[in-house]
């Protein structure tokens, strides 16, 4: 950052030359020592300088960072609590933040997750054992340093052994920073102790897990409700560090560990189970897993019945591609379009009907695809339609024979996934053709093929859509069907495309076998069907990234289908019929819940999940929110959006469209409809309406699928 005119030259006779940030309570400098070495220097605010109790507190903040100066923390160097402008100079730490990384980066893989929740709980230790409580841990406060994380700024720290005499506390200020606070913090601010740490720290691991806080809420005092009371989300953390989070956000500060129990726990993976409470629902032991009998039915003749869960486990951003909340894309402006036709045949089929799905990559790029297209990019700033691929590359004038048209399987990194259909005919006069089925890696930005893959080549080859439950993506690349008959499921790797395993679909006539996805893992759901075309029973297996074998099955009654994971448990649906009722499988210990839904959702009701909750929308225009974990409907509402496609949600808003262009905006918290566009008839009409793709929210900025190969994008805060 640049220097300003009021900016000191020096503070504490270290020359400034550099101002890094500010916050509540002063500015913080880049400065050198007389012997070069470079200090971060915290000037207090003008303003706070002849407030006594702000002093007092400045002084207890630099008593407590020189108690626990070590490898974990920034040591204190000097520093001034009784000049004009009170100063500390630290030791710098080159390196941004945790919240900044992790917002210009996006969440952090696995590995260094578990570096940064390691690092984190041997620096609260080393605080603890200093006799200091920190209160203010948050992403803002952990420095990533070369060699771990440093915990900074102990502004609002204190003495473990004066807390229930502290006066500034006792004044009834509630400090901190509420989404990363814990529940006694607000509820009874003068006990908070050294659990108060482990709860803040199990929320910024959450963070960086997610990137976004696991209680976060439009406002703070919703956000403080949450923490007190609500369940934290933790759709998008690993299971591996499930445990670690859910112990650290225990409500009761004495069910958290300690930091020393934390190290330990992390070293020895064995994790006490969750503490039980009197609103658990009823859970049925399944005992010991066995491995069922499976099979599998084409799935064209599934795709009806079993299409619930695509709308959430369908497209995958699985790094760097989600999109932060707030602002619009650069140069961004209201724009609607049209695809151009990339067909290569002489006498094309021409265009007629929507995009299946749309993704934002790369930051610049909304690629979508269906109704023939492969893919295709609209810039998201002014919507120039740069490439198009057609699903089928031959020029044949045969057309495509997959049922979907193209669909986007998932998003990596500025690439997205989605596969192709090169037809033949194989028969001079029957009209029979063959089918060379393959999914490609491509640039978002360019177009450009990274790598292609054929999946299955001939006349029973499967067709890899991941809207029937033929592929879906994960972070090691796409599991996807394989083989000739499409009896084979296997691995493509993410950045080569090449095969890295293969499994055998278990007795493929004689089941449903289906391909999903849940906060990050791969699973395999089959549905196994009685002679009298009963349902009898569903299997799903989590899958080994490494070999594709079984980690664990699960089998449950009835025709089940995965819809996505919340708070550590998967959730699973019923695919036909009227929903009673929701399964809820820890994906930590298989643990089975059964949850009864305080209303049944009417059979054709799609569910989608998104932020730990369930959204049921109906063609006639109905949402129903449903909670999860408790089965409780929340509001019902009518959208007055017939035939919408799966919603879309920020933290606040849900956003609902359909075919004809036309969007609902409702209160996530209520179902209120705040606002409403009308349909567009500038595309041309699709002749046969189906689903509408889900909307895109890129920042500000929504991006709505609609008409003939077309889409728009309209900045939600003017609605």
């Amino acid at each position: 950052m640049v220097l300003r005119d009021s900016d000191p030259a020096e503070a504490g006779g270290y020359r400034i030359e550099d101002r890094l940030g500010s916050g509540g309570m002063g500015v913080v400098y880049l400065a050198r020592s007389a012997s070069g070495r470079r200090l971060a220097v915290k000037v207090v605010h003008a303003q706070y300088a002849d407030d006594d109790e702000f002093r007092a507190r400045f002084r207890r903040e630099v008593a407590a960072a020189r108690q626990v100066s070590g490898a974990f923390t920034a040591p204190v160097v000097d520093a001034d609590a009784a000049a004009p402008r009170p100063w500390m100079a630290t030791l710098y730490i080159p390196g941004s933040d945790l919240g900044t990384h992790i917002r210009d980066n996006g969440p952090l893989p696995p590995h260094r997750l578990r570096e940064l929740a390691a690092g984190l709980a041997e620096a609260i230790r080393d605080i603890h054992r200093a006799g200091v409580v920190h209160r203010d841990l948050k992403p803002a406060n952990v420095m990533l340093a070369d060699d771990g994380p440093r915990v900074i700024d102990f502004g609002i720290s204190r003495a473990t052994e004066f807390a229930a005499s502290d006066v500034l506390t006792q004044t009834g200020r509630v400090m901190g920073t509420p989404p990363f606070m814990s529940p006694e913090q607000f509820s009874a601010p003068q006990d908070v102790g050294p659990a108060a740490d482990i709860f803040s720290l199990g929320a910024v691991v959450a963070f960086a897990a997610s990137g976004r806080g696991p209680f976060d809420s439009p406002s703070p005092y919703e956000t403080a409700i949450r923490v007190v009371e609500g369940a934290p989300e933790l759709d998008d953390v690993p299971s591996e560090l499930l445990p670690f989070i859910r112990l650290c956000l225990e409500k009761e500060p004495k069910s958290r560990p300690t930091a020393d129990e934390l190290l330990r726990l992390l070293k020895d993976g064995d994790w006490p189970a969750p503490r039980p409470t009197d609103d658990t629902p009823t859970v049925v032991d399944t005992g010991k897993p066995r491995r069922p009998r499976r099979k599998r039915l084409w799935l064209a003749a599934a795709a009806g019945a079993l299409a619930l869960a695509a709308a959430a486990t369908t497209t995958v951003a699985l790094t760097g591609d989600d999109p932060a909340p707030g602002n619009l894309p650069a140069g961004w402006e209201e724009w609607r379009k049209q695809a151009k036709d990339p067909s290569v045949d002489k006498d094309p089929i021409g265009a007629g009907a929507p995009f299946n799905r749309c993704v934002a990559s790369g930051g610049t790029s909304l690629v979508c695809a269906g109704d023939e297209i492969l893919a295709t990019r609209f810039a998201l700033a002014d919507g120039r339609n740069t490439w198009s691929l057609p699903i089928d590359a031959t020029a044949d004038d045969i057309g495509s024979s997959s049922s979907g048209g193209g669909t986007i399987i998932g998003t990596r990194d500025g690439r997205v996934y989605a596969y192709g259909s090169d037809d033949r005919a194989v028969g001079a006069d029957d009209g029979a053709t063959a089918a060379r089925y393959s999914i490609q890696s491509l640039d978002a930005e360019t177009g450009k093929v990274i790598w292609k893959t054929v999946t299955g080549d001939g006349e029973e080859a499967a067709e890899p859509s991941s809207d029937q439950g033929a592929s879906t993506a994960v972070p090691e690349g796409v599991i996807t069907t394989y083989g000739k008959r499409g009896e084979q499921f296997a691995l493509l790797d993410a950045d080569d495309g090449k095969v890295r395993w293969k499994q055998k679909f278990p007795e493929p006539n004689e089941q449903i076998c289906l391909l999903r996805s849940a906060a990050r893992h791969g699973y395999l759901v089959c549905q196994k069907w009685n002679d009298d075309d009963t349902a009898g029973h569903t299997s799903i297996a989590q899958l080994d990234p490494a070999t594709g074998r079984a980690h664990w099955t699960i089998e449950v009654a009835g025709d089940k289908d995965i819809v996505g994971q919340a708070d550590g448990r998967l959730i699973v649906l019923g695919s036909t019929g009227e929903h009673r009722t929701l399964t809820l499988i820890n994906a930590a210990s298989h643990v089975l819940t059964t949850v009864r839904l305080s209303k049944s959702q009417p059979e054709g009701s799609t569910p989608t999940l998104l932020r730990g909750r369930l959204y049921f929308t109906l063609t006639s225009g109905g949402v129903r929110a449903v909670d999860p974990q408790s089965g409780r409907q929340l509001w019902e509402s009518d959208s007055g959006v017939e035939q919408a496609g799966p919603p879309t949600a920020s933290a606040t808003r849900l956003y609902l469209s359909s075919i004809s262009g036309r969007l609902a905006v409702l209160d996530l918290a209520t179902g209120t409809v705040e606002a409403t566009l009308g349909g567009r008839d500038d595309s041309g009409t699709v002749d046969f309406p189906d689903m509408a793709a889900p909307p895109v929210l890129v920042g500000d900025a929504l991006y709505v699928a609609y008409g003939i190969r077309s889409a728009y994008t309209v900045d939600v805060r003017t609605l």
